[in-house]
């Protein structure tokens, strides 16, 4: 009977130590009784040296943290308690190598605490822990895919501002945010004048290159958070300017059209100007009146029309918009 106790036992230590994770049991002393190889390898500390010992004076730092607590739950109310991963990433000092643990770089943790009745003996506590790294890298991993995949849907692959898809998403935005506030909402339509010739003089390279250092000088002018700039489509673009009235955006689209004059990009397919220039037509939903997307768009368009059909490098403001 002796013999078959100690082999039981021999085979309860070998499975404690062929376990991928931490295993630690507590007396209701909070001491140490059990610790397996799986904790000596990544703490450093071999179980000679714990067991016996307080484990909340071998681990200092964790006195009246959320692991003290989930223990004196565990010993005092016999209630189990499993760490949040998000608000507890890595509690305890455990390194997947000496190399990571002289970086300081700690195995992300996930941690139950749970009561252990034990025959003849007070409440025992047993702590397990799980060494979640890979997960959380391949979490990491996933969603900045996710944000890259999040930021091609919605972003020109050319000029690097929001694209048609994102503009559409936003106006709907804050349209829905205009009505709700009783807010102006004012939409810009810009328009590179005489591109198609630019491009015959250029070729199409530097028509690209143009598109980005317009796009580029546009977007830095907006310093509003919920200001949008979006390539509405070829080398057109449109602004979304929230909770901005007609006088506050027609200078904005002023100081825009300005801003691309004073660029001088030479365009020798445009003699009236010499240079690379934009119009504008500039449309405003005024607080008070309903408001209609659709008819805001055709507005701004009507008036960036206009502005093309009165010599181009200029800017109009359609006189009223729905």
């Amino acid at each position: 009977m002796v013999g078959s106790d100690a082999n039981c036992l021999h085979m309860f230590e070998s499975v404690l130590g062929a376990m991928n994770l931490g295993i630690v049991v507590l007396d209701d002393a909070r001491s140490v009784v059990l610790w397996n190889r799986w904790m000596a390898r990544h703490s450093g500390l071999p179980a000679q040296d714990v067991i016996g010992q307080d484990f909340f004076v071998l681990f200092s730092e964790l006195n009246g943290k959320r692991i003290d607590g989930a223990v004196q739950q565990a010993l005092r109310d016999n209630f189990p308690s499993v760490l949040s991963q998000t608000l507890h990433k890595a509690p305890f000092p455990l390194f997947a190598t000496p190399a990571a643990r002289l970086a300081g770089e700690r195995l992300q943790q996930a941690v139950a605490v749970t009561p252990l009745q034990v025959a003849g003996a007070a409440r025992h506590c047993l702590i397990q822990i799980t060494d979640v790294s890979v997960a959380v890298h391949r979490e990491r991993l996933l969603r900045d895919q996710a944000l890259e995949l999040r930021s091609q849907t919605f972003s020109d692959g050319l000029t690097g501002i929001a694209n048609r898809r994102h503009f559409d998403v936003a106006l709907e935005k804050e349209g829905r945010r205009a009505k709700r506030a009783a807010t102006p909402l004012s939409l810009l339509m810009i328009d590179i004048d005489s591109f198609k010739a630019y491009n015959d003089s250029y070729g199409h390279q530097q028509g690209d290159d143009t598109l980005i250092k317009v796009a580029g000088a546009l977007a830095a002018m907006l310093q509003r958070p919920l200001d949008l700039i979006a390539r509405y489509g070829g080398e057109e673009f449109a602004v979304i300017l929230p909770e901005m009235g007609a006088e506050q955006s027609e200078q904005l689209a002023q100081s825009m059209r300005q801003r691309i004059t004073d660029m001088n990009l030479p365009h020798a397919g445009a003699p009236q100007h010499g240079r690379v220039t934009v119009s504008i037509g500039v449309a405003t939903h005024a607080a008070d009146s309903p408001l209609d997307l659709p008819c805001l768009i055709g507005a701004a368009d009507r008036a960036l029309y206009t502005a093309k059909h009165n010599g181009r490098n200029c800017v109009v403001v359609h006189p009223t918009a729905a």
